[in-house]
């Protein structure tokens, strides 16, 4: 078992209480070439990953179940509207 000591990626934090509810969709290929470029902990049941390509972006969300993942994501908007909702998500601001 892996602890948070021995972690590399990120962690994010648990909602806050009047964090934004973001709008979770099925995935649909808009972007041809998109790429993670920052990601959280697979240690953790919930995985985010920012996938950018094209000067454009959006966050992917992976819930690991036993079975099979669940993979939603966000709408595609700009890099810069992309990394701020990211901003959120890791600090709890948005969910």
């Amino acid at each position: 078992m892996i602890t948070l000591d021995e972690c590399l990626s990120l962690h994010v934090v648990m909602a806050q209480r009047n964090h934004v509810r973001l709008e979770w969709r099925t995935p649909y290929p808009v972007l041809a070439r998109v790429r993670p470029v920052a990601w959280t902990c697979f240690c953790r049941a919930t995985v985010y990953e920012l996938c950018e390509g094209g000067g454009r972006a959006f966050i992917q969300r992976t819930v690991q179940l036993d079975a099979d993942n669940e993979v939603h994501e966000t709408s595609v908007g700009s890099i810069l509207e992309a990394r701020a909702i990211w901003a959120a998500l890791l600090s709890g601001r948005a969910r």
